[in-house]
């Protein structure tokens, strides 16, 4: 799953075409500025006592956070819709991929064009418009007949997710006030899991329904409808109408955001003031500026962490848990959707107690200890799938498994015949898809087996230390990294690798369980997670209770090579006259490190 920090959603430059992206960007600024400290990035004005987030602030808030519940739902739905869909169009593994990875392919062509046409037409009508998007996919899906619309349906609702992914929390980032942003922005992305656990909860209850997966995939159109009728009654952003040069119209939607009187109109211009410098200064970077040396690290490290984020094989747990569980040997759809659920509110729980935790432990040390625990996860996730199946390939021919029942199982062309104890091919049906086997092993009609539980077990376990760790630090780390003129640039390409890895985990799990079992497939994601370990062991920096100046200074002097795991703080010091009130800081940085 992609999601967006308040500190990257505010502060992601625009890309600007045309002169009327300038317009008053740079009028009054320099007689104002000679009342203003140099950078304004390390900039805070004391805000007045009534400048707390409005009603109608949380309002609007509200309703822009309905795009990260459809992209929640929208990605978590196909967990417990895909082996109904399975069953019905008698999908092979390489088209389920396609099925799970369509949405994902979707999201970086929404991604791509997310950014420019909320620069041309505003933040209100791009997301009005993945709105739309998430309406005609919900649609296509719903009344598929035939893969290829479904597909379409997929693909269609992901270029929305794409959309709302960078849209919704920019949009929010820019209406908060800056003392209450990390907070406002954070409801986007607990709906985004929100919304996932949502679509778990559904998909368990339609499961058994007839053409329940139908009604899963309409449901997601009820919020986005809901989002259409009310979001046009609301304001544009304001650092959109600023850029356009409407400053009367900014003025007065952040006076009403932040609840400010007319009385502190000298707040409200400073605000301004700042949205202003801030535009300016990203007009002054290109994308090459991210080679320069002090640059190098920190691009490596936020790529790498987004790498790993997904190559973990976190999203097969979230989009394939269902499928995962069956193969385990829990006896049907409904009890493996069911015990889904389990997963999808893990993730949840998980992440409110990493927004908690994540600044007090320090972001080094809470990746290094997740990700062991994610490691062991998959190596007893593996050992269960031992128990249950063995350590059994895709076979040539269906009778090749033997008595291998859960073997058998797991490979979509074969059922288990109970009257011989062997494997046998299912054949076709007259309509060219494979007959529906809804039977289990002769030794799991008793009940769930041990090894089934054990897969359980493991498989929230590791995303318990996901949600803690890989899941939350990444988009933290990376809005840290850069200077706010880079800043915006570098975390879209950081976001890029998301959405790459992302697709290429969703369009490989099935191939590779049947390749190298599940046990190997799970196994190599604990090896990949080893090499992220070393990676942030060698490379990352701890970056909690350090200010952006410091973690900036700490790549200045560095090159690429430099790998020492314990250089947080560079060997110079600062000036003197920041060095006495940076101390404290500095040294919460250094203790968070230690491990």
């Amino acid at each position: 799953m992609v999601s967006s920090t308040p500190n990257e959603a505010f502060d992601l430059p625009q890309h600007t075409n045309g002169k009327d992206s300038d317009a008053g960007l740079s009028s009054s600024l320099d007689d104002r500025r000679s009342n203003r400290p140099k950078n304004a990035e390390d900039t805070q004005y004391d805000t007045p006592e009534d400048s707390s987030p409005s009603r109608f602030l949380y309002l609007l808030i509200t309703v822009l956070a309905i795009g990260g519940f459809l992209f929640g739902y929208d990605t978590g739905v196909i967990a417990g819709a895909l082996l109904p869909i399975k069953e019905e169009f008698g999908l092979s593994s390489q088209q389920q991929e396609f099925v799970v990875g369509g949405t994902t392919l979707g999201a970086i062509i929404g991604g791509l064009l997310a950014g420019a046409l909320s620069d041309i037409v505003g933040r209100k009508p791009v997301t009005l418009l993945s709105s739309i998007i998430f309406v005609v996919g919900a649609a296509l899906m719903t009344f598929a007949h035939h893969y290829w619309l479904l597909l379409l349906g997929r693909v269609v609702v992901g270029v929305g997710v794409g959309l709302a992914a960078l849209v919704v929390p920019l949009y929010i980032g820019e209406l908060a006030p800056s003392a209450y942003r990390g907070r406002l922005v954070t409801m986007n992305v607990l709906l985004i899991t929100g919304g996932q656990l949502v679509a778990y909860l559904v998909s368990s209850a339609l499961t058994d329904v007839k053409d329940g997966w139908r009604w899963m995939m309409a449901i997601s159109a009820l919020p986005a409808i809901l989002q259409l009728v009310t979001l046009p009654f609301l304001p544009e952003s304001p650092r959109y109408l600023i850029k356009k040069g409407d400053i009367p119209a900014a003025e007065a939607v952040l006076r009403r955001c932040m609840g400010i009187s007319d009385a502190n109109d000298a707040y409200i211009t400073k605000e301004v003031d700042a949205i202003r410098e801030s535009l300016e200064l990203s007009h002054k970077t290109r994308y090459k500026d991210l080679l320069r040396k002090s640059l190098r690290r920190p691009l490596i490290i936020a790529c790498g962490l987004q790498l790993w984020q997904q190559l973990s094989g976190f999203n097969t747990a979230m989009y394939y848990s269902a499928t995962i569980l069956k193969m385990a040997g829990f006896p049907n759809a409904k009890s493996a959707t069911l015990f889904s659920l389990l997963i999808a509110g893990t993730n949840m729980l998980m992440t409110m107690v990493a927004i908690k935790i994540i600044d007090r432990v320090g972001r080094r040390k809470i990746l290094l200890v997740t990700i062991i625990g994610m490691i062991a996860g998959l190596i007893v996730l593996g050992v269960a799938f031992i128990m249950i199946s063995g350590f059994t390939v895709k076979q040539d021919e269906c009778v090749q498994y033997n008595d291998n029942c859960a073997a058998c199982l797991t490979d979509d062309r074969c059922y288990f015949q109970d009257a011989t104890n062997t494997c046998q091919d299912m054949g076709w049906n007259g309509e060219g898809k494979r007959p529906l086997y809804d039977g289990v092993c002769p030794n799991r009609t008793q009940g769930i087996k041990a090894g089934s539980w054990l897969a359980l077990a493991s498989l929230v376990f590791y995303v318990a230390s996901y949600g803690l760790g890989l899941g939350n630090a990444p988009w933290l780390i990376q809005s840290e990294l850069f200077p706010l003129d880079i800043r915006g640039k570098a975390t879209g390409m950081a976001t890029a690798c998301n959405f790459a890895g992302n697709l290429v985990i969703s369009l490989t799990f099935l191939t590779l369980t049947q390749r190298i079992t599940a046990t190997g497939t799970f196994w190599l994601y604990a090896g990949i997670l080893v090499i992220a370990w070393l990676f942030i062991y060698y490379l990352v920096p701890e970056t909690a209770g350090l200010n952006l100046e410091d973690i900036q200074e700490l790549f200045r002097e560095d090159s690429v090579l430099d790998s020492s795991p314990t250089s947080v703080i560079p060997t110079h010091e600062c000036s003197a006259s920041q060095g006495s009130q940076d101390e404290p800081r500095r040294r919460r940085g250094q203790g968070s490190q230690e491990l």
